[in-house]
C-alpha cells in the first residue's frame, strides 16, 4: 500500500538492533499506524486493530510504539493528559503544536523562525540538538468565540 520505505526502515532498524525479532505483529502495527490519520493513543490503536481482527496483545503494540519512535517512523507527545499521543514521523516536516484546553483540538504549524532560534541557541553553547517540541497551551478559536 505504499509503504515501502518505512517497512524497509523498520526492518533494518529491528535488524541492526539485535535484540529485537522482526515479527508479523510488529509489522501489523507499523501498518495500522501508516493508515491512522492525525495523533492517536496506543489504547486507541490496540482497540482499533483488535476490532479489525488483528492478533496483537496490548503489552506488544506499546513495545512496538516504542521502537518505531526509536526507528525515527513515529513522534511521541504527551499534550496536557497523562496518556502519551503519537504519530507518524517519516516523510513529515517538523512541526509544533497547538492545543486547546477546552476541546482538546492538536493544532499543527510550522515555523522556520522557531528552528533558526533552536539552530542558533544550540551552537551558541555548543550542544548538539537531536530534536525538540514547542507545545502552545490555550484556548482555540472556535472555544474562543463561545
Amino acid at each position: 500500500m505504499g509503504y515501502d520505505a518505512e517497512r524497509e526502515i523498520f526492518s533494518r532498524f529491528l535488524r541492526e538492533s539485535g535484540k529485537h525479532r522482526s515479527t508479523p505483529e510488529r509489522f501489523a502495527i507499523l501498518e495500522a499506524v501508516l493508515q491512522t490519520q492525525g495523533h492517536f493513543d496506543a489504547e486507541g490503536l490496540y482497540y482499533r486493530m483488535i476490532a479489525d481482527g488483528a492478533k496483537v496483545s496490548k503489552a506488544t503494540v506499546y513495545n512496538t510504539l516504542e521502537l518505531l519512535q526509536a526507528a525515527g517512523l513515529v513522534s511521541k507527545y504527551r499534550f496536557a493528559e497523562k496518556t502519551s499521543r503519537y504519530e507518524k514521523a517519516f516523510g513529515r516536516p517538523h512541526h509544533h503544536h497547538m492545543v486547546c484546553l477546552s476541546c482538546g483540538e492538536i493544532i499543527e504549524f510550522v515555523n522556520e523562525k522557531l528552528e533558526r532560534i533552536q539552530e542558533e541557541v544550540s551552537s551558541a553553547r555548543g550542544f548538539r540538538g537531536q530534536s525538540y517540541s514547542l507545545q502552545i497551551f490555550g484556548t482555540c478559536v472556535k472555544c474562543t468565540k463561545t
